[in-house]
C-alpha cells in the first residue's frame, strides 16, 4: 500500500498543509463528502463547517496517516452515523470509480497482450472483486442497517433478529489481501513486454484500491465495531 507520512493529525493543522503530506486524505475528505477546496481552514474549522466531530475527523485523518484510534474519546452516535455514511460513499467508490478502472486497464492490456497469462489476470480480478462486491452487499444490507436501528434512541433493536456487532465482528474480512496476489503477479510473474505506462497506471490504481480498503477495514474494527458492543452493552441488546 501507498507510504504514509508519519504526522499526527491535530485540530490546529491547516487541512491543505495536511493534504500536501498525504494525498491519500482527499479520499478522506471525498468519503465525508467535504469539498477539497479547504481553503486556509484548520482542521477544527473545516468540522465545524460540516458538522462533524473533532474526534471523529482527527481519528480516521490519522488513520489515513498510518496512527491508531487508541487515546480517543468514546464516539457519539451522531459520529457513528457519519461512520457508516462515510463506508457507504466508499462502497460507491470501490463499485462505481475503482473497479471500472481496473477492469478497463486490464482489458487494454488483454487486447495488447492477447495471450493466456492476461485472460488468468482478468479472470483472477474479476473473481476477487466478485467477493468484494458480496462484502459489500452484505454490509448494506444487513450489518449497516442493524447499526442504523442500534443508533437511534427511538427504536429497540428485536431480540428476535439475532445480529450483534460481535456477530458482524466474526463475518468481517480484510477484502484488501487478496490484491497482494494480483500485484505479486504483476510484478514477478506476468510476462508482458513494453506497455510501461498503462502497467504504472494498473499498478497505481491496484495500491489505491488497497490502502482505502485496508483503512475501510481499520475503522469497521477500530471505530464501527467496538463502539457498536458498547452502545449493545448500554442498552442490554
Amino acid at each position: 500500500m501507498f507510504h504514509t507520512p508519519k504526522t499526527k493529525v491535530r485540530p490546529s493543522m491547516k487541512m491543505a498543509d495536511l493534504i500536501d503530506a498525504n494525498p491519500n486524505l482527499l479520499l478522506m475528505l471525498q468519503h465525508f463528502n467535504i469539498d477539497f477546496r479547504v481553503s486556509d481552514m484548520t482542521v477544527w474549522q473545516l468540522c465545524s463547517r460540516y458538522g462533524i466531530s473533532e474526534n471523529l475527523l482527527v481519528s480516521i485523518a490519522n488513520l489515513y496517516n498510518g496512527f491508531d484510534t487508541k487515546g480517543h474519546q468514546p464516539f457519539t452516535r451522531k459520529d457513528l452515523l457519519q461512520v457508516i455514511s462515510f463506508l457507504k460513499n466508499s462502497h460507491d467508490y470501490y463499485r462505481n470509480d475503482k473497479y471500472p478502472q481496473i477492469s478497463n486497464y486490464i482489458r487494454e492490456l488483454q487486447e495488447n497482450h492477447p495471450d493466456r497469462e492476461m485472460k488468468l489476470l482478468e479472470k483472477f480480478f474479476n473473481e476477487y472483486f466478485a467477493e468484494v462486491l458480496e462484502h459489500l452487499d452484505y454490509e448494506d444490507s444487513i450489518a449497516f442497517p442493524y447499526f442504523i436501528t442500534l443508533l437511534d434512541e427511538g427504536k429497540a433493536v428485536e431480540q428476535g433478529e439475532r445480529y450483534s456487532s460481535k456477530e458482524y465482528g466474526e463475518h468481517h474480512t480484510d477484502i484488501e489481501l487478496k490484491l497482494q496476489d494480483l500485484k505479486n503477479l504483476l510484478l514477478k510473474y506476468v510476462n508482458i513486454e513494453g506497455d510501461l505506462d498503462l502497467r504504472r497506471k494498473l499498478l497505481f490504481a491496484l495500491y489505491e484500491l488497497e490502502f482505502d480498503l485496508y483503512l475501510h477495514s481499520l475503522i469497521e474494527e477500530n471505530i464501527l465495531i467496538p463502539s457498536g458492543v458498547r452502545i449493545e452493552k448500554e442498552q442490554n441488546v
